[in-house]
């Protein structure tokens, strides 16, 4: 229901309606055993027992006001009850998917307000399935008194007030109206249910937190992936190209150099294919079990190489002992150090690189510096992300990185603590 509708006959019967329609029935059948139970205590209370309290309707409605606070009671301890009603009202109330909490509620004090939503369910759905038992029989019934005779036993009252030369229209009249009471009442109370779902049986702030931390979560993974992706196999297509560039240029002059390139291009593509499987392991529960470990700083020799068949020269200036630095230190260093060569590669051309690795008790320094406007190399659309990446890294490992031209030199400087890899 919203606001500024009106029960017109369309809004009535419509699709939506019928479906919040049978919502309140389950509402109603659900409340059928907190009326027994009300109805027992009752019993024993008033009776000791002895008498069926079915027969009185104050009684009943007096059982049914009973019925209610146990249903509140159960609510309150039964965790599940705001997922089942959330279920229900998204299917049948058409409430759109994020304005319900979907899991349980974990804290008493969370659960108030669903099991003040479910209260109001099986109060509606009680009044509304009794009205849809006993309507549509007294509603045919009043249609069919004109044809009736009137001096049958138990009809007197009916024509009494009904009776006289008004009867044939007003019964059916009467008939009619019953019904279509049962269809304001029943549009009117699912309405209502509709528009109490999403206050209370929407998300509470610690939900809310909750999901905000998952989708951190799943943006940081996402992340990752991503880093991971351009960081591997866009150094390794990177390189590929350069190399196939290089040794479609000296073909026919030095066949010899061509053959390395095409050799070199044959190990970039299958070690690329490693790292691809690597990288997807993150998506996959099996994946670190069954994929390559990634690669090191003691890896360096073999990405120098690459580096080199592309056309490249790097001169590497790096201590001993590179093997025994932590392993997440090192792995974020080699990628570090491969975007930064792959940077080079891509935007100043065949030039010069110095690549600098340090190391002391605390601290990791990787420098690559590389002299620019010279000879620029013809560069790729859609790039840029490179650096942020090597920002990102550093950041996890409560490292830092700088990267800027100055005096005709780029170069790109990244200090990580050592401590970083043991978090």
């Amino acid at each position: 229901m919203t606001r500024g509708s009106r029960p017109g006959p369309r809004a009535v019967l419509s699709r939506r309606a019928r479906l919040r329609w049978v919502h309140l029935l389950i509402g109603g059948a659900l409340v059928m055993p907190y009326f027994l139970l009300a109805n027992v205590l009752l019993s024993l209370v008033r009776h000791g027992g002895g008498n069926n309290l079915f027969l009185s309707p104050v009684t009943q409605i007096t059982t049914f006001a009973g019925a209610l606070p146990l249903a509140a009671l159960s609510a309150l301890l039964f965790p599940l009850i705001r997922p089942l009603e959330s279920t229900t009202a998204r299917a049948l109330c058409g409430i759109p998917e994020g304005e319900l909490a979907t899991g349980p509620a974990r804290t008493l004090a969370e659960r108030g307000r669903p099991a003040l939503y479910f209260t109001l369910h099986l109060m509606l759905g009680g009044l509304v399935s009794g009205m849809s038992l006993a309507a549509p029989p007294a509603a045919v019934a009043l249609c069919l008194m004109p044809l009736m005779n009137p001096e049958a036993p138990g009809r007197q009252p009916w024509f009494e007030v009904l009776g006289g030369p008004l009867l044939p229209l007003l019964a059916p009249l009467a008939g009619l109206a019953l019904l279509a009471l049962l269809a304001v009442t029943s549009w009117a109370a699912g309405g209502l249910l509709a528009r109490c779902a999403p206050a209370l049986l929407g998300p509470t702030a610690s939900d809310r937190l909750a999901a905000a931390e998952r989708r951190a979560q799943e943006l940081a993974m996402r992340n990752r992936l991503a880093r991971e992706l351009h960081d591997s196999v866009g150094h390794a297509l990177s390189a590929v190209l350069l190399q196939a560039s290089a040794a479609r240029r000296v073909l026919g002059s030095d066949p010899e150099f061509a053959r390395q390139a095409l050799t070199a291009i044959e190990e970039t593509t299958r070690d690329a294919v490693g790292e691809l499987d690597t990288v997807l392991g993150l998506l996959r529960e099996d994946g670190p079990a069954s994929a390559a470990p990634a690669p090191t700083l003691a890896d360096l020799d073999t990405l120098l190489d690459r580096t080199r068949a592309a056309g490249g020269t790097v001169v590497l200036t790096a201590p001993e002992g590179l093997a025994s630095l932590p392993p997440v230190v090192s792995r974020e260093a080699y990628r570090i150090v491969q975007e930064g060569l792959s940077n080079a590669l891509r935007h100043a051309g065949p030039v010069p690189v110095r690549l600098c690795v340090t190391t002391d008790t605390e601290t990791l320094e990787v420098t690559v510096e590389n002299p620019v406007g010279h000879t620029p190399a013809r560069t790729r659309g859609g790039g840029g992300r490179g650096l942020n990446g090597i920002a990102e890294r550093a950041r996890l490992l409560r490292g830092s990185s700088t990267a800027g031209a100055r005096d005709g030199v780029w170069r790109l400087s990244v200090r990580l603590p050592l401590s970083g890899g043991a978090r």
